[in-house]
């Protein structure tokens, strides 16, 4: 079964847990989306393992959002994810493929065949699948940013250079959505390679598309919690079970604008009910 979890960022995780646990979630995905900042994952590991003693919680990845390919130091923060996966029990590194700021996506791929190439070793080494997000951080095919890992073109071209099966993709419909992509299609075209899910959707404004297009600033697709957006969450689920899909979903909180500040939690809590409701149990 597919567990339904949240993502937490690693330095609120002692904080947050208990919600988390009490709540009914199954699954939480540590994240650092500014670097690890000093942080000691080994004693992180064993302050939350310890809390969540004698509940059903599995901390399925670590998710480290930073940009291996242009900095060495945040190179090594990836690095230091998959060594310290195992005292969580994940099994999953979370990560951008990266970018050369302002580049091409294709003019990143030497690079990304030599950083991910070693990388990937080290995965490998450690029993770990390397997922990455496929978010455009505002970057296009011709002038990337932070992560060219964001469209199938790019994924030929990653998969191609570095044949890994240690390196998989992190998928969210939300963003797929956004480049108005058929999601079901692509699910199931890529599968194989699918080692996480996020849950976060997208809703397209069809009326401003319709009028305006898509290339003139506004934001024409806003991001939503599970059960707000234009995915069939049960199609979704239906898809990662018939084709024996082992990893779990975490939703990804923080950017739906219906659910601010101290409403965050009541829509985590609908998203994940709702999930739970689609997978029928």
């Amino acid at each position: 079964m597919i567990k339904i979890g949240t993502c937490v960022k690693g330095e609120e995780l002692i904080s947050v847990l208990p919600f988390i646990i009490n709540n009914g979630f199954e699954s939480v995905e540590i994240y650092f989306d500014s670097g690890l900042k000093n942080t000691d994952l080994k004693e992180l590991a064993y302050k939350a393992t310890e809390l969540a003693k004698g509940s059903n919680i599995e901390f399925s990845s670590i998710g480290i959002y930073v940009n291996p390919l242009q900095y060495e130091e945040q190179r090594k923060e990836v690095e230091k994810c998959i060594d310290n996966a195992k005292y969580f029990g994940a099994k999953v590194i979370s990560t951008f493929a990266g970018a050369i700021d302002g580049a091409p996506v294709f003019a990143a791929i030497p690079k990304f065949k030599d950083v991910f190439g070693e990388l990937t070793k080290r995965a490998e080494t450690n029993g770990i699948k390397i997922g990455i997000e496929n978010a455009h951080m505002n970057g296009f095919w011709y002038s990337a940013k932070s992560n060219i890992g964001f469209c199938p073109s790019a994924w030929e071209l990653m998969f191609d250079a570095v044949p890994s099966n240690a390196l998989g993709l992190t998928w969210e419909p939300s963003h797929q959505i956004e480049q108005f992509i058929d999601i079901y299609a692509q699910l199931e075209k890529w599968l194989n390679k699918i080692v996480h899910i996020h849950g976060k959707d997208g809703k397209l404004n069809r009326q401003f598309i319709s009028e305006y297009g898509a290339w003139f600033g506004q934001h024409y697709c806003d991001h939503k919690f599970p059960g707000l957006g234009d995915s069939n969450w049960k199609k979704i689920i239906s898809i990662l079970s018939n084709g024996n899909y082992s990893g779990d979903i975490t939703i990804e909180g923080f950017h739906d604008a219906e659910f601010k500040g101290e409403n965050e939690m009541t829509g985590q809590t609908a998203a994940l009910n709702h999930l739970k409701k689609c997978r029928s149990t």
